[in-house]
C-alpha cells in the first residue's frame, strides 16, 4: 500500500456503500487525526484506537442518515505524485459548502472552515461529501 490515507477514505466510502457498522483500519496518527476531525464533523459515529505496540489499528463506527450513508462521496487531492498545497486565501468551500476539505497545516489537521478561521494554509489531503 502506497497511499495509506487515500485507502482509508475509500475504506470509509465502501464501508458505508455496503451498509456496514464499523469498520478496522491499520493505525497511524494521521489517519487517527483524520478520523477524528470526521467524528468531530459528523461524518463519522466514533473512534476507537484498538491493540498494542505493532498490531495498533483503528475502528471507527458509522454514521447513516436513515438508510442512507452519510459519506456521499471522497476525493484524494495530494497524491505522492503531486502534492498540493494552498494558502488560507485560496482554500474555498466544496460543493458550496455541503461538504468539506481536510487539510494538514503546521497547527495539525484542520477542516477548510478552521483554516480559513485561523489564516492557516497546508496540503490538501482529501474532499469529503
Amino acid at each position: 500500500m502506497h497511499d495509506p490515507i487515500a485507502d482509508m477514505i475509500i475504506r470509509l466510502k465502501n464501508a458505508q456503500d455496503v451498509g456496514k457498522t464499523s469498520i478496522v483500519f491499520p493505525y497511524s496518527k494521521m489517519k487517527l487525526a483524520v478520523a477524528e476531525i470526521l467524528q468531530k464533523t459528523g461524518y463519522i459515529k466514533s473512534t476507537l484506537k484498538k491493540g498494542k505496540k505493532i498490531a495498533k489499528s483503528i475502528e471507527v463506527e458509522l454514521v447513516y442518515d436513515g438508510d442512507l450513508p452519510k459519506i456521499r462521496g471522497v476525493k484524494r487531492v495530494s497524491k505522492f505524485s503531486q502534492r498540493i498545497y494552498k494558502g488560507a486565501k485560496d482554500i474555498f468551500p466544496v460543493k458550496q459548502g455541503k461538504g468539506m476539505s481536510i487539510i494538514s497545516t503546521p497547527q495539525g489537521i484542520l477542516t477548510d472552515k478552521e483554516a480559513r478561521k485561523t489564516n492557516t494554509g497546508g496540503e490538501i489531503l482529501f474532499e469529503i461529501w
